[in-house]
């Protein structure tokens, strides 16, 4: 069942939890070995007891001196302040990397070591993914002071898969927002509204599927990305527009719930994003029969996807600073090269 954030413990460190008045830790998957094999630690029965505990455990791995240990403390420390859909996908990656280059020492990796890495795979753009993750921990390694530099970094050039260009254009929005709703709430009309919302704002799926009412403020629409919310924090208003404000009051008409607290709701009232898994089945449902409908009964006839949709909000910013903007993107190179895919215009010498 989709849930609102969890609150459930304020103020704790993350994996945290109460249980029959003792706090319990919950052991990353693949890290039993390193609390005594075990997949909930029971790290006191007051505060000051399990803080006292979770210190000792953490100050051990200060001294991590091999790969394993690297990613055990990067586990602990950097991934639970992830997306809860990141956090997943860092643990599979952690998994696999820990197999392979666990027992390897700190100051023995070599770019070598990574090319064979990829090169053995048959899933090169999952290793890919899994540098990425060891890339950032050996980014850490420096920040703690275990080296001076970084082993790898600007050393290695991976072949990366070649980023999307699919243009949705204006004409095929037309066609999407022309598409009749065989009921008055709900499924069509909460896929429109949802376009028109992503089209001007360009957020996330997660984002649009978390807001809530009280987020509709009379500044603007207040959003903290859920991308950055365990780090920088950063939080963003998109400011009331003619087109915002009726992009708004049409998520609203189409709720079946209308005094449900979030923006899109099910008929049950809830909202359609898991906190818990990252996950939005129901929407995702949605989406795919209104893209099924969409190819069998208008003009559009190449599938796209919605996150293409967020590449059209980019694409169609006058600069490449308000796209940046609008995805706050902390580096617009990557606005730039995996968003920004209308044709770039130039004039020829007179």
């Amino acid at each position: 069942m989709p849930k609102a954030r969890n609150k459930e413990n304020k103020g704790l460190p993350a994996r945290w939890r109460t249980f029959h008045g003792a706090y319990y830790y919950r052991v990353p998957e693949g890290l039993e070995s390193s609390w005594d094999g075990k997949k909930q630690f029971r790290l006191g029965k007051s505060l000051p007891e399990a803080y006292k505990v979770w210190a000792e455990r953490l100050g051990s791995l200060d001294d991590a001196k091999t790969i394993g240990e690297l990613l055990e403390r990067y586990s602990l420390e950097v991934v639970p302040k992830k997306e809860v859909t990141t956090q997943a996908h860092n643990a599979v990656a952690i998994k696999r990397l820990r197999a392979v280059m666990g027992a390897l020492a700190l100051t023995s990796l070599k770019p070598r070591h990574i090319y064979q890495y990829v090169d053995k795979r048959s899933a090169k753009t999952a290793a890919r993914r899994e540098i990425e993750v060891l890339s950032h921990a050996y980014t850490k390694v420096v920040e703690w002071g275990y080296l001076d530099k970084h082993p790898f970094k600007g050393e290695v050039r991976l072949d990366g898969e070649k980023p999307r260009t699919r243009y949705v254009e204006d004409w095929e929005i037309i066609e999407c927002l022309s598409l009749e709703s065989r009921r008055k709430s709900g499924s069509v009309l909460a896929i429109q509204a949802y376009m028109r919302l992503k089209l001007l704002t360009g957020l996330r799926r997660g984002d649009l599927l978390r807001l809530t009412m009280s987020d509709l403020q009379e500044d603007g629409i207040h959003v903290t990305p859920g991308k950055t919310e365990g780090s920088t924090g950063k939080r963003l208003i998109y400011e009331w527009s003619t087109e915002l404000r009726e992009a708004v009051a049409m998520a609203k008409s189409t709720r079946p719930v209308s005094i449900a607290p979030w923006l899109f709701c099910n008929r049950s009232g809830e909202g359609y994003f898991n906190e818990d898994t990252g996950r939005a089945g129901g929407w995702d449902t949605m989406w795919r029969n209104f893209m099924a409908r969409v190819l069998k009964e208008t003009k559009v006839k190449e599938h796209f996807t919605e996150h293409d949709l967020r590449a059209k909000c980019a694409s169609d910013a006058e600069t490449l600073e308000h796209a940046q903007a609008l995805l706050a993107h902390a580096d617009g190179k990557v606005t730039e090269r995996i968003y920004r895919r209308k044709p770039e215009r130039v004039k020829p010498l007179r």
